[in-house]
This record gives C-alpha cells, sequence and structure tokens, in this order.
C-alpha cells in the first residue's frame, strides 16, 4: 500500500521529517520503503486497521499530537426506503446504503482529493468511483458505487453456489464457480461482494444519481477470491484483513461531505442495518501479567497513557478493544501493544525461562525409534509428518493465542485424527494399500503443568501388498500384530477398527489404527534389526512424490510363458518399462503349472497423469507396445488375446 507523506503531515502539526516518521513506522512493525516522497507500507495481515491514512495516523498517535480530519457532513439524512434483502447475515451482518442525488456540473477537484491523485499519480475513472477511491484509501474503508438508473428491481446478498458468467466493472468476464457471496437483481449477479462490482451497474462521467454500498464482510467470505478469479482488488485486500464493522455512517458523511464540496446535492437518504450486533473485545486489565509477559515494570499510568492514545478505552480493570482492532483478543496482543510503543529495542533483555518437560529423549528412545522405523519401512509403510495444530479441543489441550491459522488453535493431543486424515487423502486418490505412520511429541497440561508424550500411531488399510502373494490379502489386526510382534512377543499390542460410519467415506475396506506411548517401552527388550540396511541405503530411499489429483486407469495382463528361462526376459521387460503415463507396475498372480511346466503370470499397469485426465486412446496406444513388445519374446503368449 503507497501513501505520501505529505498527506499524513497534513494531520500532524509538528510536522517531522519523513526519516522521523519512517523511523517511528519500524519501531511499530511496520516495514515500508521510500521513494519519492511515498511510504511503500508491507503490512502484516493481522493489521488491516492500517491500510489507510487514519490508520496509521492512529498508531502515530503514541508519538505526535494528531488533529485528524473529522470533516463530515453534518445534515440531518431522512431515511431511505430499499428493496434489499439480506439472506447471508452471517457473512454480511452489517450494510448501509447511502442514495444521492446530484444536479449541474461538478466543480474542478480540490484540497487533499485532488492531492490523493496527483501525488500519487492515481487515474481518474467518475466522480462518484473517484470519491469511493479516495474514502478508501483515507478511511480504510471500502465502498462500492451503483449507478441509482440501472438498479430497479430487487437487489438480494446470496451466498450462492451456481454458476454465474460475470463480467466486472473493469469489462472482465469471470465464471462464478462453487460458493461465491454476491449481491444478486433479476438473476443476475451485480457485485462479487467484497471484491468487485459489475460493469451492469457501474457508474459513469454521466451518472447523477448513485447508490453507494458501504458493508462489513466476514473475511473468511472474501478471502481467496481475488486470486481465484485473477482480480486486483484493492476492497478484497482490505476486506480480507477485516475493516471497522462500526464505521459505516461516520465513512458515508465523509462520502457524502467530498461531494458536498465539488457538486450540488438535490437529494439524499440513508439504509442502515445491523443484523448481528457487534460485541467489543474486552481483555482483564493486569499490570502484573503484562509486565511479566514483557519483563519490564510499567506502571498503571503508563500502561493506560499507551493504550489510551492507541484508541484502547480502560474501563475500571477491563481494557475494551476499539472497534477496528479485530486482532486484539488477549493479554499477549495488549503486551505487543506496549512493546510496539515502547520499543522492542528498548526493552532489557532478559534470560527465556522455558518449563522443563517431565519427560526428555535419550539414547534409549533413540535406538528405539530407528528400530520402529526400520521395521515399518521394510513392511512396506511410509512416515508421515503432520501439522500439530488442530481444531478439536479437550480440557488438556495447549491453546496458542496467536495462531496463524484461526481455525487451528490448538496443539493436538492425540494422532489419531491427523493420521485419518492422511488415510482418506489417499484412498480419494485410488490408493488401494495404504501403510502409514507417524513418530511425534504430543504436549498438553496436566495439573497445569506442561507435559510431553512421544508418541508412535499406526494406521493401514487396503491391500497387504502390491505383490502376487499379497495382492488378494487384506489388512486386518493379525497383519499388524503379527508385525510388531516381531520386536517382542511379550508386549501385547492392541491395534482398534476405526469405523468407517464416522467418516465421509464409501470403501468397506477395514482401518486398523495402534497408537503407543514410545516411553512405556523403553524399558522392553528388543531385537535390534539391521537399520542401515533400511534406513540409510541410499538405493531404498524414498523420496516425496506429489500425488496427482486425476483419476488413474488399470490394466492387466495375463501371460503364459512356455518356456522358464524366458521367464525372467518378460519380467525385466514389463517391470523395468517406462513411459510418462505409467505410475506403477507389478506382479499381482504367479502360477508353476509343473504338468505343462509353464508359468502363467499377471502384471498390473497404473496410468496417471499429473496434469490431465488421461485418455481411453493414450493407454490403449501404451498398452498395445506393451503387448507387441512381450509377444516379440519366445514362448511368450497372451491366452484369450485376438490378433
Amino acid at each position: 500500500m503507497k501513501i505520501a507523506y505529505e498527506h499524513l503531515i497534513k494531520f500532524i502539526p509538528s510536522r517531522p521529517s519523513i526519516e522521523n516518521i519512517s523511523e517511528k513506522f519500524f519501531q511499530l512493525g511496520h516495514e515500508h520503503e521510500i521513494e519519492n516522497n511515498i511510504f511503500d507500507m508491507e503490512l502484516t495481515p493481522n493489521r488491516g486497521d492500517c491500510l489507510s491514512i487514519n490508520g496509521l495516523l492512529r498508531d502515530l498517535s503514541v508519538f505526535y499530537e494528531i488533529t485528524p480530519n473529522n470533516e463530515i457532513y453534518p445534515d440531518d439524512i431522512k431515511s431511505l426506503d430499499i428493496n434489499f434483502v439480506n439472506n447471508s447475515q452471517e457473512a454480511c451482518p452489517s450494510i448501509s446504503f447511502l442514495k444521492i442525488k446530484i444536479q449541474g456540473e461538478v466543480s474542478a477537484y480540490k484540497g487533499i482529493f485532488q492531492d490523493y491523485f496527483d501525488d500519487l499519480d492515481v487515474n481518474k475513472n467518475n466522480f462518484f468511483t473517484d470519491i469511493s477511491n479516495y474514502i478508501s484509501y483515507e478511511t480504510g474503508q471500502p465502498t462500492h458505487c451503483y449507478d441509482a438508473e440501472k438498479v430497479t428491481s430487487l437487489i438480494s446478498l446470496e451466498t450462492s453456489v451456481e454458476e454465474y458468467e460475470f463480467k466486472t466493472l473493469l469489462d472482465k468476464t469471470i465464471k462464478l464457480e462453487d460458493e461465491n457471496l454476491v449481491f444478486v437483481q433479476n438473476g443476475e449477479v451485480i457485485n462479487l461482494a467484497g471484491v468487485m462490482g459489475g460493469s451492469g451497474t457501474a457508474c459513469s462521467k454521466d451518472t447523477k444519481s448513485v447508490i453507494v454500498e458501504c458493508a462489513y464482510f466476514n473475511p473468511e467470505n472474501v478471502i481467496g477470491q481475488s486470486i481465484k478469479y485473477d482480480i486486483k482488488s484493492d476492497a478484497a485486500h482490505k476486506f480480507e484483513r477485516g475493516v471497522d464493522p462500526l464505521c459505516h455512517e461516520k465513512v458515508l458523511r465523509r462520502f457524502l461531505k467530498i461531494v458536498d464540496e465539488h457538486a450540488t446535492i438535490k437529494n439524499v437518504e440513508i439504509f442502515k442495518r445491523d443484523y448481528i450486533s457487534h460485541n467489543s473485545t474486552e481483555i482483564p486489565f493486569s499490570i502484573e501479567r503484562i509486565n511479566n509477559i514483557l519483563g519490564l515494570s510499567c506502571n498503571s499510568e503508563e500502561l493506560q497513557d499507551y493504550l489510551t492514545k492507541l484508541g484502547f478505552n480502560i474501563d475500571k480493570n477491563k481494557i475494551i478493544a476499539p472497534s477496528y482492532r479485530s486482532d486484539i483478543k488477549t493479554e499477549n496482543d495488549i503486551a505487543e501493544e506496549v512493546a510496539r510503543v515502547i520499543g522492542y529495542n528498548n526493552i532489557p533483555t532478559q534470560p527465556i525461562k522455558i518449563p522443563k518437560l517431565s519427560n526428555t529423549s535419550d539414547k534409549n528412545l533413540e535406538l528405539l525409534e530407528n528400530n520402529i522405523k526400520t521395521l515399518l519401512i521394510s513392511e512396506g509403510f511410509f512416515e508421515v509428518i503432520n501439522d500439530p495444530f488442530v481444531n478439536h479441543e479437550t480440557n488438556n489441550s495447549i491453546k496458542l493465542d496467536n495462531p496463524l491459522d484461526s481455525r487451528r488453535k490448538n496443539l493436538r493431543i492425540n494422532l489419531e485424527k491427523s493420521l485419518i486424515d492422511n488415510l482418506l487423502y489417499n484412498e480419494r486418490r485410488q490408493q488401494d494399500s495404504i501403510k502409514l505412520f507417524e513418530i511425534t511429541d504430543v504436549y498438553y497440561i496436566d495439573k497445569k503443568e506442561l507435559k510431553s508424550k512421544r508418541k508412535l500411531g499406526i494406521i493401514c488399510s487396503g491391500r497387504v501388498g502390491k505383490n502376487y502373494l499379497d495382492f488378494s490379502r487384506k489388512i486386518d489386526n493379525k497383519y499388524l500384530t503379527n508385525i510388531l510382534e516381531k520386536f517382542n512377543k511379550k508386549i501385547s499390542f492392541n491395534p482398534h477398527l476405526i469405523n468407517r460410519d464416522e467418516l465421509e467415506t464409501k470403501l468397506n475396506d477395514k482401518i486398523i489404527y495402534l497408537e503407543i506411548d514410545l516411553y512405556e517401552l523403553e524399558n522392553y527388550d528388543f531385537d535390534i534389526l539391521d537399520v542401515e540396511k533400511f534406513i540409510l541405503n541410499k538405493d531404498n530411499f524414498k523420496k516425496y512424490i506429489p500425488i496427482s489429483s486425476f483419476p488413474s486407469s488399470v490394466r492387466d495382463l495375463s501371460f503364459a510363458v512356455a518356456d522358464k528361462e524366458k521367464y525372467h526376459d518378460l519380467q525385466n521387460l514389463l517391470l523395468d518399462y517406462k513411459d510418462i503415463l505409467i505410475k506403477e507396475i507389478f506382479v499381482f498372480d504367479f502360477y508353476h503349472n509343473e504338468n505343462k511346466d509353464e508359468i502363467k503370470i499377471g502384471f498390473r499397469f497404473v496410468f496417471q497423469s499429473n496434469s490431465s485426465t488421461i485418455t481411453e486412446g493414450e493407454v490403449n496406444k501404451i498398452m498395445n507396445e506393451i503387448i507387441e513388445k512381450a509377444l516379440s519374446i519366445p514362448s511368450v503368449e497372451i491366452p484369450g488375446l485376438k490378433r
């Protein structure tokens, strides 16, 4: 976001230098570059409140006296009776419309309104759209302008899953798919909510009557839309980061003030609706807690001064966050605000005190893990590493105050849900033999103490293996137990069956799961396996290969080999056959007919592309080449093949 230095100091009477303001921005955590007296701001995603002149001035108010621009339209505005229905109140809990009608000519732009176009080299569009763009720059609240003459019937806000052809106000036609929050008129989308309006209701240089929309959209309903449809949208950038849900009337009156300064207003009406009331965030005001977090000894007066300058209200023992600070949730956030004002470089360093966990790793545990990995990998299992943060919370979960993903606030205390997700992901991609394991630490609270466990999770389902011995066998409890007993037959391992009825899957293969606390196994004696053979041998080390999201196609060929000496030639030919569309080749059936001294062998070929859905013609072409080369080997036949 670009902000002109001159636009900031208009409201700072002391007129600090650009270097001085730059220094304060860095102290506040606002990364930026300066070119030609323009700040190019790189704000963190949680500070959407600073995406404007007013937002940055609010932060700078802890260092300078600020005289904000409070010039708004002061007169009474009569109520607007607009034909509008909100069918997505969760996605849009608050919305306002301002209808303005002007007469005569619009005067030349003046004041900071004209400076906006001159100093930032912004192109002009039309009177109302230009004001809308400037208002977003000044206040941080996007607005959208409809030509009132083109809004002739009911407008509804919908969360739609229908497909629409939508022509944006930039004349780009896009196909809306999946779930979208849209404004609809007469069955046509006129606005992709929070992103961009449509050309059909857009204003022009001749527009004299306008309806200005000012809304609060839930960020989750806007995030990703501009990327999905390849639309460059300043509005989406701001809505994604959260705007002020309580600013609408002030913003619209500011809009109207600029109209009044440049044109004669013939009529003005306003519509305001709050479908869901906004609840202020209240945080206990504990001086001791804030000082402990920061390692400081600030007094109450200092802390209150810092916070009130940043817009917080102190009511008895509570800190009330301003409505534009959606990022403030906990005392840690408050401590961060204080730290920014003081300056991180000015906070004295102290040793970090990390609570000691009751369980610690040692060489025995490391040896045990290596043996577990060796055994499981030798049996065809794959190790996975999962995100330790989940959305499920239990009584002893550790919850993060500031998670990177608001849907994953808790550290997991077991591995089952993560491994089930891994299994289902592979099943949806047509994997019919899935054997996975994970070894990791889990953390939890026990009697107010931080504790950890070293966990092994194993999940498996489908075919035992992709070879003629295991192809027809299915994984069950006994299969997994037999593998684990290779460690120590005295230990009772008890895998359990996961109920598929509770999962989103249509398959019916058994899902076997086992989770073990490795600390409990440390004292058992195990047969030490040859770790070098499986773990460190480069020839056996499997690198990660992305799984294609496109469907696979399977072909089976059964061969009869009269001359046993030629069996190896056939196997080498087929198992080494390479093509970009062949994902896998393996022997699924083998039989030696001793009476005829003949070998019958079945090969399965799995085809899949990483870039598109493969066609029948592509598969048949490769199969014909394989058949031709195989039958060129003496004594090799394909029973039942007609040529």
